[in-house]
């Protein structure tokens, strides 16, 4: 018969498989029922009703070299394939089409049932901010509106 040695892993192996047992229940319960911020109001931008909804609270961060926040936008008016191309970004003023044109940050990809963004970001987010969202047509015709930024979003946590 085999002689157990009184170590701490077998006197509490079954304790710690039961709390990681739970841990998988409580992420799992995390990513079914996810909690988002308000949704900022609804505009009228052309033809298309926009809501933005941001992921989180959380500051910018780092996404291929440049500072990212994650949007959901959604279209409740308008048909989403008649835009060649829209981006998102938060500053003080909206980015000129062709500077935004050079890289693929900032670009609005999706489905007519919602278009995500890793909108471009300052390294710090300020109450003079504002959230830019540019959409262009086929046509090349470009309409620009902005939401004020959400004290939630710039106020430190």
């Amino acid at each position: 018969m085999a002689r157990l040695k009184h170590t701490i892993w077998n006197r509490y192996k079954y304790k710690i498989n039961g709390l990681i047992l739970v841990l998988v229940g409580y992420f799992l319960y995390q990513s079914l029922f996810p909690q988002f911020p308000d949704a900022l109001p609804t505009q009228a931008l052309g033809a298309f009703e926009v809501t933005p909804i941001p992921y989180n609270v959380d500051a910018p961060y780092l996404h291929d070299g440049t500072y990212t926040k994650d949007f959901l936008l959604l279209f409740s008016k308008g048909q989403v394939n008649t835009i060649r191309q829209a981006y998102l970004t938060i500053g003080t003023d909206p980015l000129p089409l062709a500077t935004l044109q050079l890289g693929d940050a900032g670009i609005l990809h999706g489905s007519q049932h919602g278009q995500e963004v890793h909108a471009l970001a300052p390294e710090v987010l300020l109450a003079e901010h504002k959230i830019w969202l540019t959409i262009e047509n086929w046509q090349g015709q470009q309409q620009v509106t902005s939401w004020a930024l959400p004290e939630v979003l710039y106020s430190p946590h």
